[in-house]
């Protein structure tokens, strides 16, 4: 390989590391664009002839013909969310529920006081969703918790509760109240880290391990000590679909708190198996029969079939809420408590929420759970029969199947990953957490709309991206460019293995290509 190619790849190198950067930063508004500072449209010009600043409003209205043109061009950008197989939020509702959603798009949760109804409907789900989880309510007693805009909000929420508590606890005590900590695994989803940097609070992780990633209750509760908020468990780790298993953390617990004095509770983190469980597996104890267990979150745009914008958190009783944690409000017409992060929001997912659990009931939520492990066995099977991967997710969890390549000498998973768009599918590539970060992941969820014809032809589509790789060069070690190409790896400098990998793999892929064309006929 001369210079020439090396410095291609660099060049390779150097538009990959501005693509991850911008990926980085996609989440902050910019006000300045290398590309041009207005937008063009064909359409628009029906109706106006000037093009529309990008960053800036524009002087003079435009006919909304044209406005609803410009947005739905760059809106056919975006992927297919049917094919986004990286999501667990649902991507699709029954057109009747659709209706409903569309006609109380107007209305503002928060005010209680002018949509009574909308607030009744979010109390029975709060009930409906406590029964479900098991939680010690009389016949005529109501439980406790609220809806929220998803689990990231949901977890706030409950630390929050569990540090008021702590804190409450330490204060009585006359010792020491800020130091609090929270136990988990390092394979928690980011708010949790989130919730730890916000309100102070250290996060103490158990790492994982190559074969076992997910939280060691053993591990875990050795890490505990008397600052220790509450241990968080998950049920359907993000990573591989796998569910903690909170009851042998609950009896390892109460045997640490009993030997210690202390009365350290659990939190679960069922944002994704909370809707799951309850249907596939019944007699798997992880919720409020588990005595430790203080609150539980679930997001109802997952599993709850709902489109995103809603969470619940559910507390065991009244206890385990600090009161001064709550809010009375009157000013929108009568006495409202609440205890929420955001304010104002929607009410239409809430309607939603309610609409599929009337809507299914305990046995269409069953079958709906049942046909999504089906086709996800469907897909593991087909994966196995290549005899390419190693499954990475079990058999009980979240209806998934994470899975890595058994040779990625010459290519690796994010190749594969990149190669799928192609057909439309998006299947995330990534490493897993400390200390098994050298294993990499590609991962599929299987939703309520992903069909059994749709796995069976996602398993033909990975196996043709392997025979195209596999027509490519394979990667080539840093050492062996230097070995023939003394000095050369400077130009690489500061670029980690997975970037040069990728820059290099890029070049001999343009390459081959730019050979197909070179041979192909005019």
């Amino acid at each position: 390989m001369n210079a020439g190619c090396l410095g291609e790849m660099a060049t390779e190198t150097e538009k990959g590391s501005a693509i991850e950067e911008k990926k980085r930063e996609m989440v902050i508004s910019k006000a300045s664009s290398e590309s041009d500072v207005s937008i063009h449209s064909t359409f628009a010009s029906r109706y106006v002839r000037t093009s529309l600043p990008r960053f800036k409003m524009p002087e003079a209205s435009i006919p909304k013909d044209a406005a609803y043109q410009i947005i739905n061009d760059e809106l056919m950008l975006d992927g297919n969310p049917r094919l986004n197989l990286a999501s667990f939020v649902t991507t699709w509702m029954e057109p009747e529920c659709d209706k409903l959603i569309m006609a109380s798009i107007n209305k503002n949760y928060v005010d209680m006081d002018e949509y009574p109804v909308t607030t009744e409907l979010q109390n029975r789900c709060v009930n409906m969703i406590a029964h479900l989880f098991n939680a010690p309510l009389g016949d005529s007693e109501a439980a406790v918790g609220v809806g929220t805009v998803g689990s990231s909000e949901a977890i706030m929420l409950a630390g929050l509760a569990f540090k008021r508590k702590w804190q409450n606890k330490m204060k009585a005590l006359g010792k020491p109240y800020d130091k609090p900590n929270i136990v988990t695994g390092a394979n928690v989803q980011v708010c949790w880290e989130k919730f730890a940097r916000y309100f102070e609070v250290e996060l103490k992780e158990v790492k994982l391990k190559d074969g076992y990633y997910v939280m060691d209750p053993v591990k875990a509760v050795e890490m505990v000590d008397e600052n220790t908020i509450c241990v968080a468990a998950i049920l359907g780790s993000t990573l591989n679909g796998e569910f903690e298993d909170v009851k042998l953390l609950n009896g390892l617990l109460m045997a640490k708190n009993k030997e210690t004095g202390w009365d350290t509770p659990i939190h679960v983190d069922a944002a994704s198996g909370g809707f799951i469980a309850p249907f596939l597996y019944p007699e798997l104890e992880w919720d409020f029969r588990l005595p430790l267990v203080k609150s539980i979150n679930v997001s109802g745009h997952k599993y709850g079939l709902v489109y995103a914008g809603i969470g619940w958190v559910i507390w065991r009783n009244k206890e385990d809420l600090p009161e001064e944690l709550i809010f009375h409000i009157n000013y929108l017409g009568a006495d409202q408590p609440t205890f929420t992060l955001n304010f104002s929001k929607g009410s239409s997912q809430v309607i939603a929420q309610y609409y599929q659990l009337i809507r299914l009931g305990y046995e269409g939520y069953k079958n709906v759970m049942e046909n999504c492990r089906e086709n996800a066995m469907v897909l593991k099977e087909g994966l196995e029969k290549s005899g390419r991967f190693n499954i990475i997710s079990k058999d009980v969890g979240v209806p998934l199947v994470a899975f890595s390549l058994k040779d990625s000498s010459r290519h690796d998973e994010f190749e594969v990953s990149d190669m799928l768009r192609r057909f439309g599918w998006i299947v995330p590539a990534y490493t897993m957490p400390p200390d098994a970060q050298h294993v990499t992941v590609l991962r599929v969820v299987i939703r309520e709309d992903f069909s059994r014809t749709l796995a069976e032809r996602l398993v033909i589509d990975i196996l043709k991206v392997l025979r195209e790789l596999d027509t490519f060069p394979g990667k080539i070690p840093v050492a062996t460019v230097e070995e023939k190409h003394p000095g050369k790896t400077k130009l690489f400098a500061n670029k980690s293995a997975e970037e040069i990998g990728r820059a290099i793999t890029t070049h001999w892929r343009k390459f081959v290509m730019e050979k197909k064309k070179m041979n192909g006929v005019c």
